[in-house]
């Protein structure tokens, strides 16, 4: 395989450097999620955005859209959301061969999908994404129909605690590659948008980056180098989530899938292509365990009632695995909390 040189890498920096720029004129004060959304979208993943109402969430994958000038389609998801409104659905036609149903595309064919407030729909609606986020196609009355490329999902949720909220079914959060937690703001920084911001105007967001530089830095990702000892270390680190294989485990019900592992692979090297460097490293994988791994690590009833969250089991997995194998318990200095605190890029 041809490897990307470091010319390549350093060729690539303004355009990365000019989407994080015009998306910190969106959100101010996130400069961590932010770097972990453009992580996400230079791997190709879907990303889960999870917060309480009015942090900014849609906020950010608009602007994104802006920035990218994808075509982009937003779905509000409901509890009377019906499947057929994601995908589209046959519609009874008059065509030159006489009358006959022709399919009609739904919202789903869209470069950027904003799948809002996904959980308020039911699990049936839901399944209506699975096919599409991982093969990039939906099937109708026994027709499939591709998707465009590039295709993205963002979805945003509110915590499953409130009121009119379902839980997502496990095959449909493994398609996440991400899923990280949209915080409040502080002081400071609500100072600051109570300065910029008007209620009702949404900020205006310069275009930094066209379909073709997209395409071009997925193609320049699939090049960074990933060394053989770093593709152990995130094998032995997923396999790790599962109860039996470590200490750290020993409450997990359901550890991490080989999608897990192939979603990390793909992040750490998108990670080190913003951080300027032609190859990943341990350190990818330690910064980015967390927004992949913890909502794909279901723990049992005692570790929940023991107040234990899937952010302690990845954290404690971290401690546990060394980074070579054979190699005693490493002391990590960083640990990887939740996903909006998983490591700077």
């Amino acid at each position: 395989m041809d490897y990307a040189s470091d010319s390549e890498i350093a060729s690539a920096a303004p355009a990365v450097q000019a989407l994080r720029s015009a998306l910190q004129t969106v959100l101010f004060g996130k400069e961590e999620l932010i770097d972990l959304t453009i992580c996400g979208l230079l791997a190709r993943g879907h990303i889960l955005l999870e917060g309480l109402p009015g942090l900014g969430k849609t906020e950010l994958v608009k602007g994104l859209a802006k920035a990218l000038q994808l075509e982009t389609k937003r779905i509000q998801f409901t509890p009377d959301l019906l499947p057929g409104d994601i995908t589209g659905n046959p519609v009874l036609q008059e065509t030159p061969q006489g009358r006959a149903f022709v399919f009609q595309p739904g919202p789903i064919f869209s470069n950027l999908v904003l799948a809002d407030e996904i959980n308020r729909a039911s699990p049936k609606t839901q399944s209506a994404l699975l096919e599409a986020m991982q093969e990039r196609r939906v099937t109708v009355l026994g027709q499939t129909h591709v998707l465009p490329d590039p295709f993205f999902v963002l979805a945003t949720q509110n915590p499953i605690e409130l009121e009119g909220t379902y839980p997502l079914p496990e095959a449909q959060v493994d398609r996440f590659l991400f899923k990280l937690e949209v915080r409040r703001n502080d002081a400071a920084t609500l100072e600051r948008i109570v300065r910029d911001r008007e209620l009702g105007v949404e900020p205006e967001v310069e275009a930094v980056m066209s379909r073709e530089v997209l395409a071009g830095l997925h193609a320049l990702v699939r090049r960074v180098f990933l060394p053989e000892v770093v593709a152990n270390y995130i094998a032995r680190v997923v396999d790790a989530t599962h109860a039996g294989q470590s200490a750290a485990a020993a409450q997990v019900k359901f550890g991490a899938s080989p999608r897990a592992a192939l979603s990390l692979a793909s992040a750490v090297k998108a990670r080190a292509l913003m951080r300027g460097r032609p190859h990943a490293g341990f350190e990818d994988v330690q910064d980015l365990a967390q927004a992949v791994l913890g909502h794909r690590v279901v723990l049992d009833y005692s570790a929940r009632i023991e107040g234990r969250t899937t952010a302690d089991v990845v954290a404690a997995i971290l401690q546990e695995v060394p980074v070579t194998a054979g190699a005693m318990p490493r002391t990590v200095t960083r640990t990887a909390g939740g996903p909006a605190a998983a490591g700077g890029i």
